[in-house]
């Protein structure tokens, strides 16, 4: 067996909040939190849950404090996509109520995505709906 995927980490100012947001918008939960972590899972697994397999467990973020601000643009980012029947242009107007910005990362006009920056300024794409 190969290594899993388990987490992707995101350093932040406000790790808490930043989780917060996260969770929300992935419509995942916030598994646990202190001083040094903020872990968010989906709401349909808890590692506790028996029978899930080691290598069948999706990643979780893991948000951590850090006491610098976001200078340059992130070299790895999370793609986002609604399914057919949700509207691209609705979820990107949501997250922009929440404190997404748009941003331009040189990606021009013709592109089917939306590039959107977190609270924190971490980029991430909004693609169109897709049914898979």
């Amino acid at each position: 067996m190969g290594l899993r995927w388990y987490s992707t980490v995101v350093d932040s100012r406000d790790h808490r909040a930043l989780a917060a947001w996260w969770a929300e918008t992935l419509d995942w939960e916030v598994s646990f939190q202190d001083g040094d972590e903020a872990v968010v899972i989906p709401k349909w697994f808890d590692e506790d849950n028996p029978g899930v397999p080691f290598e069948r467990v999706g990643p979780g973020l893991v948000f951590v404090p850090v006491g610098e601000d976001k200078i340059v643009k992130n070299r790895l980012h999370i793609d986002l996509a609604a399914p057919l029947h949700e509207s691209q242009v609705a979820h990107v107007d949501a997250l922009i109520a929440r404190g997404a910005t748009r941003a331009d990362v040189g990606q021009g006009d013709d592109v089917t995505w939306v590039v959107l920056c977190d609270p924190e300024g971490n980029e991430f794409c909004v693609l169109s709906s897709r049914e898979s």
